[in-house]
């Protein structure tokens, strides 16, 4: 019966990973159909299935140690070393960033209301939420805990909400020993976005999470503890969530000024011919995100490398490439278009409009 029952659960979990190829949890459902697989070959060849005592029964059972996500590995600790100065643009959402963190952090007397502990930045992927997140944690000098929404709610049940509750109370105890501490939680749309269907396991990660939100944003205790989340689907947040991150941040598509900045960043260690206008490279880019400009600067320095090897001078380790030109600009920029086209702005738009928080 019961490898009948994982059975049937398989071509279940792999039927919807068919009929929604695009759902955000689907990757929970491949590693549950894998692991019922396995435990299939566990019934029918290598004998019983040792459980232990308080262990729970096979649909909701915890992995092996040795398969087991630990919270070590779901979190990133270590702060990246960004500043400011690497925001590029961005000045509406480091001035909201700026007054709802860094100012109580350095002037908690001036804030008799608290402050925003909860931080949501949403916008087209690219445009540099993280790198906002890195960078005000440096500046305050934060314990920086990074977490993949996405990875929470792809593992086994009954570990997703308890490593929630780890990350918080990891938070709170550095906020209680004087460090402010900043929860930054990529693709917040996988963990609290609205979904149709769902199974018990992602239910109680989720309302693990909401309990921990409340609990931070607990008027009464002013730590400093903060919990910003970015995600490319803000419209997919479920209702009960948007309301617990009191500042909601658009972080848009760079403008002329701030194309014309990150061109001048990420070609600074470039060799660039004389006829290279960057300011007629940020008019060309329009539309364009960060992340597009980063790739085209490093697509035009690869074109250069490439010309190096193919002429066969690359062995000899004098030989430099030569010069990025216009040209080479130009030819790129006419190759590739922006990842975020003119629908997914009004979106955003839309939904700032209707949920503005600054």
């Amino acid at each position: 019966m019961a490898i009948t029952m994982y059975q049937k659960a398989i071509e279940t979990l792999l039927k919807l990973v068919q009929l929604y190829p695009n759902y955000g949890l689907n990757s929970v459902y491949i590693q549950r159909a894998t692991a019922y697989q396995e435990r299939i070959k566990v019934i029918q060849g290598a004998g019983p299935l040792h459980m232990q005592p308080d262990e729970r029964p096979a649909e909701t059972s915890t992995p092996s140690e040795k398969d087991k996500a630990s919270y070590d590995e779901l979190v990133l600790k270590e702060k990246p070393n960004v500043g400011w100065k690497q925001v590029v643009g961005l000045d509406q959402a480091k001035k909201a960033v700026k007054e709802a963190i860094v100012y109580p952090v350095e002037r908690p007397d001036l804030f008799p209301l608290g402050w925003p502990r909860g931080i949501l930045l949403f916008g087209p992927p690219g445009c540099g939420k993280t790198l906002l997140a890195a960078a005000v944690a440096t500046e305050i000098d934060a314990s920086f805990m990074s977490i993949d929404a996405a990875s929470i709610m792809s593992k086994w049940l009954g570990e997703g909400e308890r490593n929630v509750a780890k990350l918080f109370v990891s938070a709170r105890n550095s906020a209680n020993n004087g460090r402010p501490a900043i929860m930054f939680i990529d693709e917040l749309d996988s963990l609290i976005g609205v979904h149709s269907s769902e199974v018990g396991g992602e239910a109680r990660v989720r309302n693990q999470f909401l309990k921990e939100m409340d609990g931070v944003i607990d008027k009464g205790k002013n730590l400093h503890a903060y919990v910003i989340g970015a995600t490319n689907k803000p419209w997919d947040l479920d209702w009960a969530f948007i309301r617990r991150f009191q500042k909601r941040i658009l972080v848009p598509l760079p403008d002329h000024n701030s194309r014309f900045g990150m061109f001048k960043l990420y070609t600074t260690h470039l060799k660039l011919a004389s006829d290279v206008d960057l300011h007629e490279l940020a008019r060309l880019a329009e539309g364009f995100s960060g992340s597009d400009i980063r790739d085209v600067c490093q697509s035009a320095h690869l074109r250069v490398i490439g010309e190096l090897f193919e002429s066969g001078r690359a062995s000899d380790k004098r030989a430099q490439p030569r010069a990025i030109s216009m040209k080479d600009f130009r030819d790129i920029l006419e190759e590739r278009k922006p990842s975020v086209s003119l629908e997914m702005i009004a979106s955003y738009n839309r939904w700032f409009d209707a949920f503005k928080a600054l």
